[in-house]
């Protein structure tokens, strides 16, 4: 689709006048098939041209755009004082309705924030086009592109930081509003009675985590057009995690998001990143981190990160300073000083036993791997959780950069071999996007990352707004994604020998239609409990299979979805309807089953033949099922189209992979064959044996071709049409190998054969000269007796 008719489909109505005029400015490039492009270009039209986009439509937009988020500004503290407000010092009631209607107000800001960002993020792409346009058609003469970069980056009116501060307000007032709402009675929560309350919580920099904390991770890609609309999605539900030790009279929400770093180790021969690509169980990873700039002195944490085959990950940490990071990675230091400060300060046995295993277990681990910095991530963290409840923690980077801190080549060393860290970055108090470092030493990744962690045995399920968000099209799945592995699958590509199987997608646009988005989901959901039903049906156990599936409410962030929400909760009150009226039936079925399998020898259970192989049970019941043909019931009729042929096709990169590899093997057969056959026939001169066998040397070797293309070809038919059937073919192999032996026994056979004449042939020969001999030497006998 034309951008053009892009920008007609998204515009918001109320604001449809501020919008970038991009058939005027069209018109102006003469891009708009009125007939008059011949005519040539004069510096009028280009003064035309330029006073037009640069000072009028750049002026319109970029002055609406401040305007609207001006008032936004005002609308939210307006709500803060009216939040403050609400109820006197020492009420022990509240206005319930009131809450509401400050809930109501902050979800219209929310709202119209996404808009204003959807709104600022389709003029800048629209003045982009519009100028590589110009200066494709005109750019001989004329350059208008770094001109607009100029006055953008004084108008900066697309800036995603300059939400931040109000996001955090918002998120604040979301969270009390919800306190008040939802849970009154936790006593231990700020209060909008509390004089002290302003637009942000006041909390204190937390203790980090225990040691061997387990989580559940999720993790996403979110595309920056979505992530506005992603983070006002969160902080509804969560607020966001500030760390401050300022007073809560002092804040005033105006905190940007930290900057966080971390220094990545690996050895020489990539390791680390090795076992991570290949899925070896329990991979790890060593990292040091710290918030902000290291000029500022901030605590560094030195972290070990192991990811567990079912995908839930556990951490050991522990606090190390500056000057004792170099030599702690060399084995020098101990940190034996911070163990007696510990024991001094009279922390508990088990922390100190506890910090000390974390200690000796990561340098043992640097020791043995021989690891040392080769990897620096910077990013910028947005965090969402709720004070004192890590249940649920949610985190958005944003601005992710990837540079090399290797000393790999000791004739260029990017990181000085006896510094732990680049000192080129951290002494010039350097930022992103990092101008200043080289460019095959940096890689930008163009998305943000959203990474969502549920704590394991918390004793809640995840929350439902996770589950939608997480199904939701504003967020590209990433399952395995690792900062570790992309960056080094990024920097040090001619150093490994593996890559991560997400780095294709990165060139690739992960924006999602939403209403197709959601009807796949649901697809997948239904799919899913579909086969669980089926499954559980076979099992001797059926009787304790669960409900029928539930359909989602909709995609979570758009009221345009209700008419899905409505049909899906429809459908949904009608299987649980039907379930009901079916349950006296169900329940005398199984009766019936039970009774079957007793009779053939006893209850089906876990180890029988029937638990492992259901479709092969014994029972009379199950022999009389397999008698006859299940009719369907009345008014339902076979679907032509199965649920799992019915989405499109996603087939992951690796299965055609395989399956190349499969034909490049045959390929290879064949190019071997064909060698040896050409050889044996261009050796083979009068010998007539040689020649045959040249030839049916290339006949095998013309089959091995084909057959590979073949079966490639039809594998490839078999993975699209998503067959069921199995991908083995025995013919091929069987047939080259038979082949070969034959070749092979009929040679031997003939060059034994040709042995045994050769040596028939030197005996004769022998025999022949032993004759001849002797009856030359009769002759010269009777020569001389005469």
């Amino acid at each position: 689709m034309r951008f053009g008719q892009t920008l007609a489909n998204s515009v918001h109505e109320p604001w449809k006048e501020q919008y970038l005029d991009y058939a005027k400015l069209k018109k102006l490039l003469r891009e708009d098939g009125a007939g008059d492009d011949n005519k040539p270009w004069t510096e009028d039209d280009e003064s035309r041209f330029c006073e037009e986009i640069l000072n009028t439509q750049l002026g319109k937009v970029a002055a609406f755009q401040e305007s609207t988020f001006q008032k936004l500004e005002e609308r939210a503290n307006n709500v803060s004082d009216r939040l403050k407000d609400l109820a006197p010092q020492g009420a022990d009631k509240v206005d319930i309705a009131k809450f509401k209607e400050i809930e109501d107000e902050l979800d219209s800001i929310t709202n119209e924030a996404n808009q204003l960002k959807k709104y600022s993020a389709l003029n800048y792409t629209g003045f982009l086009k519009i100028v590589k346009k110009h200066d494709r058609k005109r750019g001989n003469k004329y350059k208008v592109r770094p001109m607009l970069q100029i006055n953008l980056s004084k108008r900066p009116f697309n800036s995603e930081q300059a939400y931040t501060p109000m996001i955090n307000k918002l998120s604040i007032m979301y969270f009390i509003v919800r306190q008040h709402l939802e849970d009154k009675a936790d006593k231990g929560l700020p209060s909008v009675g509390d004089r002290k309350t302003s637009s942000t919580i006041d909390m204190p920099p937390q203790p980090h985590p225990q040691n061997r904390e387990k989580y559940t991770a999720y993790k996403f890609w979110v595309h920056p057009d979505n992530l506005l609309e992603v983070k006002t999605y969160i902080l509804r539900r969560l607020p966001v995690l500030v760390y401050s030790e300022q007073s809560a009279n002092q804040a005033d929400g105006s905190q940007g998001d930290p900057t966080i770093t971390s220094l990545y180790f690996d050895n020489s021969q990539f390791g680390l990143y090795s076992q991570k690509v290949d899925g070896t169980v329990d991979a790890s990873s060593l990292r040091v981190r710290w918030y902000g700039k290291l000029n500022d002195k901030p605590e560094l944490l030195l972290e070990q990160k192991t990811i567990h085959d079912a995908g839930n990950s556990e951490e050991k940490r522990f606090p190390i300073k500056e000057k004792y990071v170099q030599p702690f990675i060399t084995g020098e230091y101990d940190m034996g000083k911070n163990v007696q400060k510990l024991e001094r300060q009279g922390q508990p046995e088990e922390k100190v036993a506890d910090y000390q295993r974390s200690v000796n277990d990561i340098q043992e681990f640097i020791k043995d791997r021989n690891l040392q910095p080769v990897l620096r991530a910077n990013y910028t963290r947005t965090a969402f959780q709720k004070p004192l409840d890590d249940r649920v923690r949610i985190s958005i980077d944003t601005e992710l950069a990837f540079i090399r801190e290797d000393s790999l080549d000791s004739d260029r060393p990017c990181r000085n071999p006896n510094s732990w860290h680049r000192t080129d970055i951290d002494n010039t108090q350097m930022e992103f996007p990092f101008p200043n470092v080289n460019q095959g030493e940096i890689s930008r990744f163009p998305y943000a990352v959203l990474e969502i962690k549920v704590k394991e045995n918390s004793g809640k399920k995840t929350p439902q707004w996770v589950q939608d968000l997480m199904a939701s099209h504003l967020v590209h799945k990433a399952p395995r994604f690792s900062k570790f592995v992309h960056g080094i699958a990024s920097l040090f590509e001619d150093y490994v020998n593996s890559l991560p199987f997400w780095l294709s997608d990165v060139e690739t646009d992960i924006r999602k239609d939403p209403h197709a988005a959601f009807a796949e989901e649901e697809l997948a959901k239904a799919q899913k409990a579909e086969d669980e039903l089926l499954v559980g049906s076979y099992m001797a156990s059926a009787s304790n299979v669960k409900g029928s599936y539930k359909a989602a409410l909709g995609s979570p962030l758009s009221k345009s979805y209700m008419t899905d929400r409505f049909a899906s909760e429809s459908a949904a009150k009608s299987r649980a309807m039907a379930d009901a009226a079916s349950k006296g039936k169900g329940k005398g079925r199984a009766q019936e089953n039970e009774d079957g399998d007793q009779d053939a020898g006893g209850i089906s259970g876990y180890g029988t033949t029937s638990s492992v192989f259901p479709s092969f049970s014994l029972s009379r019941y199950a022999q009389s099922r397999r008698q006859h043909k299940a009719a369907l019931p009345p008014g339902v009729t076979k679907p032509g189209i199965l649920i799992k042929d019915s989405g499109p096709l996603q087939v992951e990169p690796k299965v055609w992979l395989a399956n190349e590899r499969t034909f490049l093997k045959w390929q290879h057969i064949c190019i071997l064959l064909g060698s040896l056959a050409v050889s044996l026939y261009t050796a083979a001169g009068e010998n007539t044996l040689a020649e045959y066998m040249g030839i049916a040397y290339i006949i095998i070797a013309a089959f091995a071709g084909l057959w590979g293309y073949y079966i490639h070809f039809v594998r490839r038919n078999m993975i699209i049409a998503r067959s069921g059937k199995d991908f083995d073919n025995f013919v091929g192999p069987l047939v080259v190998s038979f082949a070969l032996l034959v070749a092979l026994l009929l040679n031997f056979g003939f060059k034994y054969n040709a042995a045994l004449e050769r040596i028939g042939q030197d005996r004769q020969g022998i025999n022949g000269t032993a004759s001849g001999a002797q009856s030359a030497g009769n002759d010269v006998h009777s020569e001389l007796v005469r």
